[in-house]
């Protein structure tokens, strides 16, 4: 059966058919071209072109299923609505936080910690140059540098919430320009 004399014969019953599911016009307008974009992608997979008809409505009502157990699962709800269930959001401490108080919060860390931070992050070395520099395995670079990053986040968090550190006066970390690659 040709698409276009398929879409004449049966687009009326149809449409009568999503209206009575969907209650809304544009709802069941929505679900019969649904339909023909079914039978347009996958109606060639029919083997007995008369039973087109049946294969046209139980497609419809599955879209029909298909629709409404995803608005039962996700429900639109207006945001002006929903305002006062939502979290509230603190100001980032990225945002509020400068330059000077992240390197104070670095040099609080033990050497261990901080002098691979301080290769990885400010002089852009990879992980490779770092165990060089250090004269330890590549592991044990990793492995410092999570364990300096919670701790410098762990410092970082404790002044965001008030805690003053100790200020320290600052010193100078000359920067060099990003390598092509960091690690390796």
């Amino acid at each position: 059966m040709e698409f276009e004399h398929l879409v004449q014969e049966h687009y009326q019953g149809l449409y009568r058919f999503a209206l009575s599911l969907a209650q809304r016009e544009a709802d069941a307008a929505d679900l019969t071209q649904q339909t023909f974009l079914r039978w347009a992608t996958r109606g060639f997979q029919l083997r007995d072109r008369s039973k087109a008809k049946t294969w046209l409505f139980t497609t419809l009502y599955r879209e029909f299923l298909t629709g409404n157990r995803r608005a039962v699962r996700y429900p639109h709800v207006e945001l002006a609505d929903a305002e006062p269930e939502l979290p509230v959001v603190q100001d980032r401490m990225t945002e509020v936080m400068d330059g000077q108080s992240a390197l104070n919060a670095l040099n609080q860390l033990d050497e261990t910690y901080r002098v691979p931070l301080m290769l990885f992050y400010l002089q852009q070395h990879s992980y490779q140059e770092i165990a060089s520099i250090l004269d330890v395995p590549i592991g044990t670079v990793m492995s410092r540098l999570s364990r300096g990053k919670a701790q410098l986040r762990e410092k970082l968090s404790d002044q965001s919430h008030g805690e003053t550190l100790p200020s320290e006066s600052p010193k100078v970390i000359p920067f060099e320009p990003a390598q092509s690659s960091r690690h390796g």
